[in-house]
């Protein structure tokens, strides 16, 4: 049952976030605009500065308290933006940009993007990479697509998981979500994958959402079926389906869930600390990686 309003949940714990005044079970970071209610991403409306409870959304005027004495903070502690969807449609307009560009400039400009390889694939010609001092690759490849259906399905699944995340994470801390799991998904294709198998596109990127919707859900005690049915079936697609990169999937989820867990189970007096420093060791763990196999291909 609906809590009064004016009567907002007390934290369950000092040590973590409190619930949400209408799902106590459910921890947030997020509070109402008007009121400053803690409310979870189900109950945020969306209003002209951050989000509102559903009540203050009904009666139009608030419950009388301060309106938006301190401003609203997400679960990992980001300041909740005015368009939660911004990064997100960035990130999707850049690979789309790629996308487009490559279609007018053909397999030239695919080449100097991809990670390993020449392409088309077919016949397969190793080409200059990483190795031969070009670490742009690592993250050129991210954004990199050929086929129609491949970029359709990554941007599909960049809109459904990124624009939560990002609402949920802050800005700064889904940027570096997105890009240090696309580089996670890079280092683990370059460190296994043999010079014959060619690798572009965002999908370690992706998959890095995809883990890290499953850690925020299980955060909030949301229910789990869902995300891991999706997850199940994107595995079974990775290792079943020919010409999928398997390891750029596995390298970005393993480099999601990580800095996601550190997102959002980092103490708040320690917050920023073990935030940015989960993000510092991934990418000294994506470094290393790089550096270990560089100096394997001589």
């Amino acid at each position: 049952m609906d809590q009064a309003p004016g009567n907002p949940q007390e934290p369950r714990d000092a040590q973590g976030p409190p619930g949400c005044y209408r799902h106590p079970d459910r921890e947030t970071g997020i509070t109402c605009t008007r009121c400053e209610r803690p409310i979870c991403p189900e109950c945020m409306i969306s209003a002209s500065v951050g989000f509102q409870c559903p009540e203050c959304v009904r009666d139009g005027s608030g419950t009388g308290h301060s309106p938006a004495a301190a401003r609203p903070r997400t679960i990992a502690g980001g300041t909740v933006a005015q368009d939660p969807r911004l990064l997100t449609k960035i990130i999707l307009a850049v690979n789309l940009l790629v996308f487009v560009a490559v279609r007018v400039r053909g397999d030239s400009l695919l080449n100097d993007l991809v990670l390993i390889g020449q392409w088309p694939p077919y016949p397969f010609v190793p080409t200059e990479g990483v190795a031969e001092g070009q670490p742009y690759r690592l993250v050129t490849s991210m954004f990199t697509h050929q086929e129609i259906w491949h970029i359709a399905f990554n941007m599909l699944g960049l809109w459904w998981l990124g624009g939560p995340l990002e609402a949920a994470l802050g800005r700064a801390r889904y940027l570096a979500l997105y890009l240090l799991s696309g580089l996670g998904g890079s280092a683990l294709t370059y460190l296994v994958a043999n010079d014959h198998e060619a690798s572009l596109g965002a999908s370690g990127a992706i998959f890095g959402l995809l883990g890290a919707t499953a850690v925020l859900m299980r955060r909030l005690n949301y229910d789990m079926r869902p995300v891991v049915f999706l997850l199940a079936l994107n595995l079974l697609f990775t290792f079943t389906w020919s010409g999928i990169a398997w390891q750029a999937h596995v390298g970005g989820l393993i480099a999601g869930v990580a800095i996601a867990y550190g997102m959002v189970h980092a103490p708040r007096e320690r917050r920023a600390l073990v935030q940015w420093g989960t993000c510092a060791l991934v990418l000294l763990a994506i470094v290393v990686v790089v550096v270990v196999r560089t100096a394997q291909l001589g």
